[in-house]
């Protein structure tokens, strides 16, 4: 009897596993290009009086290798081929004041490994070699029109424009950079709040001093803006002072992308953003503050975006500094705010990126099922 069962079981499988073998080879067909994918790195300038340049990262099949660019080591295959399979969307990166676009390339080459297009840009005027927005007196409208400058382009581009699923565009950004997404998904600024913000607290100095504004009990104190020529600038928050030339921001800045259909706000600058302009959004959102952040005090900044946005998915990691959102510098990166390639003790800034990344993945993921 137990012969028969397994001649009848042998005869069956024989059946059965040609096209079990079938489904399996379309199951691996179907999973290999995604899990084979790694990022390619192009760069695209953005013509215009303020030219900008923009770091693209794509999907690509070609093997990526750690690239030795400046302080920072991305992952990536400089212009690598753009695998074929359809984009899961685009991805807007902002720095931080004083930033550059590699910034976040390790968030960035994640992303676009995972199929989606990830366009990191450098704010003309607020980034390592040039800060002169800060004092031009449209800081706050100028930064995230130039994300939608970089959007209007890309949706154009020849190759890239009919590759972007336009329901699919967000927008991840640090700290003034956070600041520049959260206005994006319409969060509206009222500049003179900075100004009666420092003149009201003595807690909030980093934003207050590296703003040019000052902080209540030290009226008579040094402004401590950083140099221009600092490549280390990277992400301290800002606060524009008045100035006589060029456009000014008005009393209140309304500058809303409703294209971007996401949006991650990583320790923003916030304090400027009205109430009722958060509680209006929309936007699916996501915001990660630092438990440690000496540079932007959160109660005033993450806190007070979480306090009026209660649908936002808001959380803050654990012994981090401000810097912690930033990819991991190989060189000092010295700023009036700190050494932004520094991390506070017992902090793994590069064991937490794991995190962060799944994270922003997962969020991204969730809203485009």
């Amino acid at each position: 009897m137990t012969l028969i069962l397994l001649l009848a079981l042998r005869s069956a499988w024989r059946k059965a596993r040609a096209p079990l073998l079938a489904a399996f080879m379309a199951l691996l067909a179907w999973a290999t290009p995604a899990s084979a994918q790694h990022a390619g790195l192009r760069t695209l300038v953005v013509p215009g009086a303020q030219p900008v340049t923009v770091a693209l990262f794509y999907p690509t099949p070609a093997v990526a290798r750690t690239q030795p660019m400046g302080p920072w080591r991305p992952v990536v295959t400089p212009g690598a081929p753009v695998a074929t399979a359809p984009l899961k969307g685009l991805v807007l990166i902002s720095h931080g004041t004083g930033g550059h676009e590699l910034g976040h390339h390790n968030l960035a080459t994640r992303l676009a490994a995972d199929g989606y297009l990830v366009a990191a840009l450098r704010h003309p005027g607020d980034n390592w070699e040039d800060r002169s927005m800060i004092t031009s007196g449209r800081y706050f409208s100028e930064r995230p029109r130039q994300v939608s400058r970089v959007l209007d382009a890309l949706l154009a581009h020849a190759e890239w424009g009919p590759r972007i699923p336009a329901e699919r565009i967000a927008a991840v950004g640090h700290s003034a950079g956070g600041y520049t997404v959260l206005a994006l998904a319409g969060a509206q600024a009222e500049p003179a709040r900075a100004v009666q913000h420092c003149r009201s607290v003595s807690d909030d100095p980093g934003f207050c001093s590296l703003g040019k504004l000052t902080s209540a009990p030290s009226a008579n104190s040094t402004s401590t803006a950083s140099s221009a020529s600092s490549a280390s600038s990277a992400s301290s928050p800002v606060a524009p002072a008045s100035s006589a030339g060029g456009a000014q921001d008005g009393p209140l800045v309304s500058v809303a992308d409703p294209r971007i259909r996401a949006v991650v706000a990583l320790a923003p600058m916030a304090v400027v953003l009205t109430p009722q302009s958060l509680a209006a959004i929309t936007v699916p959102m996501k915001v990660v503050m630092a438990e440690r952040d000496v540079v932007l005090q959160g109660k005033y900044h993450g806190q007070h975006v979480a306090a009026h946005l209660p649908r936002a998915d808001t959380s803050t990691v654990a012994g981090a500094g401000h810097f912690a959102f930033m990819a991991q510098s190989v060189w000092p990166l010295v700023s009036d705010a700190g050494d932004a390639a520094a991390n506070p003790e017992g902090f793994d800034r590069v064991a937490y990126h794991a995190t962060l990344e799944n994270q922003v993945a997962e969020f991204l993921g969730q809203q485009w099922r």
